[in-house]
């Protein structure tokens, strides 16, 4: 019993490196920081009625799909799609008079992965949860397609 233990805590150890060790390479990879820079301002965006950060951000071919819980019904609303220009127009109205986000909101954003042309990351925002497809066009990375979902109901 001991040495399957061992073998399961050796294992185990050897993973968690295998991770670090990625994410670390991630982190240094070229564009990692221009990645997470389009993420920060589609939410500074959101949150600082900023319509600028949005366009500096994401593509005008935007696709933009989720899933909203709605407390009344108390389920969630199906693809709920929002075009670019539905998205530049929230930004200027969505938190206007700062009650909707405030400087404790979160703004938790991972990359998953970046390449030559495309990434992928995600958001934990104050309105749920969103999933980037980003590509690199004229060698700046915009945010391409997202899909998102309110805070899971616990």
């Amino acid at each position: 019993m001991k040495y399957k233990q061992l073998a399961i805590f050796t294992l185990l150890s050897i993973c968690s490196s295998m991770v670090k060790a990625q994410s670390a390479d991630l982190k240094s990879s070229p564009g990692y920081s221009s990645v997470v820079k389009a993420i920060e301002n589609y939410v500074d965006g959101l949150y600082n009625v900023d319509s600028t950060l949005i366009r500096m951000s994401v593509h005008p071919e935007l696709r933009k799909r989720g899933f909203w819980f709605n407390a009344e019904k108390k389920d969630y609303v199906n693809h709920v799609d929002m075009t670019y220009n539905q998205l530049v127009a929230l930004s200027t109205t969505w938190n206007k008079n700062g009650d909707r986000a405030t400087a404790d909101s979160p703004k938790i954003i991972e990359v998953y992965d970046v390449t030559d042309k495309t990434a992928s990351g995600k958001l934990i925002a104050e309105w749920g949860i969103d999933y980037f497809h980003l590509c690199k066009l004229d060698g700046k990375w915009m945010i391409m397609n997202i899909l998102w979902q309110s805070h899971p109901r616990k």
